[in-house]
């Protein structure tokens, strides 16, 4: 361990030997570290695989059912088909800070699970809905239960792994919209095809039905198995010491699930962090897109000039794609370092280019295939908000600040996809122009501000680098130091032992 001296004079105050070593740091074995790695991967990775997936066909889901008669079933006239994705992401912008603050004081796993539960009541009850008004409400209380899941698993994610693992098991549950897609659009095209048959059965309710059932099932096994070390009781108690010894490297504490505390001088140091902006406006530049797909993919392809079942089936080849793109990503993420924003720009370029496609084509016969390739391409934007995402149990140290930061990157999230879904207007069918095109301008202002964004993390690193080297500070003491720091919830700025993944 280093002296109060060397800390002192690496991070520019004053720190006394008793509060840094009051925390001891446990060691353990390599094999009893892969054993608790491997219990958490069976235990969580499917789970949370299952849950992310259901969410993300859950809130799409409207695009499908719009093209087998929820629009003409329920009365919708101009743009209160929108509405129903801008009021999804509106209640999940309200509820997504007072959501963390309930996952931070109460057990993670219990929250979690209860709002799965009402979320999947919500999505069968869509199928019953025969007006704006009835699914407005229900799409409105969808945003409210569904707020919590992405940012509640990269809490857990943080708590669980170390910082070279984050983003390969983010990816892992962050890419089952397209591998649980392929099962779900499977039994959604059957229920299609018997609106063909029996032109009476209104489909899109029957989707609902099925999407809500698997839903409550995932949440009751939510309930079972879930949670944060500390909850979970498939582990031991050694293995839940070991659990919590093995993020300690992090320099970001450990899994305190229950803490009354709010810091809010590390909220103060959330505005003056470049970071803490940059994380919330590629939240809202990625998510534009997101938006804009969420809602009106399918109708999209139907103006290409497919037919409402080819459009399901055309979906299935994206999944494929998608899947393999994200399981590549994962595992070079994991062997390499310091490569999730280069992934995060590259993944950017072929959208911009995919959206321009559509958007300067025009809706004629001999160009559908060629449209479609343009939708093709914009399969792994996706990626540059999904690996953000991780970066944040990877960057942001302080159990508040990392709140903080995770709650308004989020907020981006929300706001663009609210962006997005209006800015398809219907005074624009068939062709979208100005909102394909508006897509494509967010997503050419991501790549640039990915790219300013890793460039300060890098000049962070080198800065903390250098000094390290001047005080004549090992790199074995700056790691112990550095662990020690993050269990005494100090921020990432804090803590000069503190470095970013890029």
């Amino acid at each position: 361990m280093g002296s109060s001296d060397e800390i002192d004079r690496a991070s520019g105050r004053k720190i006394e030997v008793s509060e840094v070593s009051e925390v001891q740091v446990p060691q353990y074995s390599d094999k009893e570290y892969d054993h608790v790695k491997r219990k958490a991967d069976r235990y969580l990775l499917p789970l949370m695989w299952l849950c992310h997936g259901l969410q993300s066909i859950d809130k799409s889901s409207v695009s499908t059912q719009a093209i087998f008669g929820l629009r003409e079933d329920t009365g919708l006239v101009g743009q209160q088909y929108s509405w129903l994705v801008t009021i999804f992401y509106l209640t999940y912008l309200c509820f997504e800070l007072p959501t963390l603050i309930l996952l931070q004081r109460y057990p993670m796993g219990r929250v979690l699970s209860l709002y799965i539960l009402c979320w999947g009541c919500v999505v069968l009850s869509i199928g019953f809905a025969q007006n704006f008004v009835q699914l407005v409400t229900l799409r409105a209380l969808q945003g409210l239960f569904e707020c919590c899941i992405s940012p509640g698993f990269m809490l857990v994610v943080g708590n669980w792994y170390t910082t070279r693992e984050h983003a390969s098991r983010s990816l892992v549950f962050q890419s089952a919209y397209s591998g649980l897609g392929l099962f779900t659009d499977s039994v959604l095209y059957g229920i299609g095809t018997i609106s063909y048959k029996h032109p009476g059965v209104e489909a899109w309710r029957y989707m609902s039905y099925f999407l809500g059932g698997i839903t409550i099932v995932t949440g009751v096994f939510f309930l079972l198995f879930f949670g944060t070390p500390s909850e979970v009781r498939w582990l031991s108690a050694d293995e839940k010491k070991i659990a919590a010894a093995r993020i300690l490297a992090n320099n970001a504490g450990h899994d305190q699930t229950g803490t009354q505390e709010w810091n809010w001088g590390q909220v103060r140091e959330c505005l003056v962090d470049p970071i803490f902006w940059f994380a919330g406006l590629n939240g809202f530049l990625g998510s534009v897109p997101n938006g804009a797909l969420t809602t009106f993919s399918a109708i999209l392809n139907t103006t290409f000039g497919f037919t409402n079942l080819q459009v399901i089936l055309l979906n299935l080849p994206r999944y494929v794609f998608t899947l393999l793109y994200f399981a590549a990503v994962g595992v070079l993420a994991t062997k390499r370092e310091n490569v999730r924003m280069w992934f995060m720009m590259f993944s950017v370029i072929p959208a911009f280019v995919g959206f321009l496609v559509m958007g300067l084509l025009p809706n004629e016969p001999q160009y559908k295939w060629t449209k479609w390739g343009g939708y093709f391409m914009t399969s792994p934007y996706i990626i540059s908000t999904f690996l953000a995402w991780t970066l944040i149990p990877s960057n942001v140290a302080g159990r508040t600040k990392r709140t903080v930061v995770s709650s308004f990157t989020f907020v981006g999230y929300c706001a663009g996809n609210m962006a997005g879904s209006q800015i398809f207007q219907a005074k624009d069918a068939p062709g979208y122009i100005p909102g394909i095109i508006g897509c494509a301008a967010c997503l050419g202002v991501q790549i640039l501000l990915i790219f300013l964004w890793r460039t300060i993390l890098v000049m962070r690193n080198a800065r903390r680098e250098r000094r390290m080297s001047e005080l004549g500070i090992s790199e074995e003491e700056g790691v112990n130091i550095g662990q020690e720091m993050g269990q005494q919830d100090r921020t990432d700025l804090e803590n000069p032992y503190f470095r970013y993944v890029t």
